[in-house]
């Protein structure tokens, strides 16, 4: 099953984006765990960081100069946030980058990892790491939608809760993508859920 679904990510072929390549690079890591049910890996980053503090997020980061590429980032960054050793992670492929709120341009990568490791979180960047079923996000039970105006149209990303998680922003979009991808679950960014209403 999850084999199955891996490949539709391999397969796929990430949107472009243009952008002006003054725009700094970032990379996150998208881990999924190879068990029965699997599950998504986040953070919640520390509060105290100067970007997207106390922020539920993918383990991931700046590229370095010496960084040979983007997945290399990806793999160090998440190595240094939580302890996953790259030597465990099997690259399945790009998602489609975005722009972030600070002007970064992240490229997602969908890794799958074994479900036994023990994350050994940085405390200085993070707050804890969890892992959600990817079967809670394909019911798609967002808590609100935020409508953002971006690049000349207006997106509609989920909010949801997890526990005493909120996920949203840019990591709500990647998952979104990947759980479309995954389970062509038809979830839609740039249309308004029926629940939505325009404050």
């Amino acid at each position: 099953m999850l084999d199955e679904l891996l490949h539709r990510v391999s397969n796929h072929t990430p949107r472009t984006l243009e952008t002006d390549t003054r725009f700094p690079e970032a990379a996150v890591l998208v881990p999924i765990t190879r068990s029965d049910e699997p599950e998504l890996v986040l953070t919640l980053r520390a509060s105290g960081l100067s970007t997207h503090g106390g922020e539920v997020a993918f383990p991931g980061g700046r590229r370095d100069p010496e960084d040979p590429d983007l997945v290399f980032t990806a793999l160090r960054e998440a190595e240094e946030e939580i302890g996953l050793p790259p030597g465990l992670v099997e690259v399945i492929g790009p998602l489609s980058p975005l722009i972030s709120l600070h002007g970064i341009k992240v490229t997602p990568y969908v890794g799958v990892i074994p479900d036994f490791v023990e994350y050994q979180a940085n405390d200085a960047e993070i707050a804890a790491v969890f892992s959600v079923p990817l079967e809670f996000f394909r019911k798609d039970p967002r808590e609100h939608t935020h409508r953002i105006d971006y690049q000349g149209r207006s997106w509609y990303v989920p909010s949801y809760r997890y526990g005493e998680y909120k996920i949203w922003g840019l990591t709500a979009i990647m998952i979104v993508e990947l759980i479309n991808l995954l389970y062509d679950a038809k979830i839609s960014l740039h249309q308004p859920p029926k629940s939505f209403i325009n404050t």
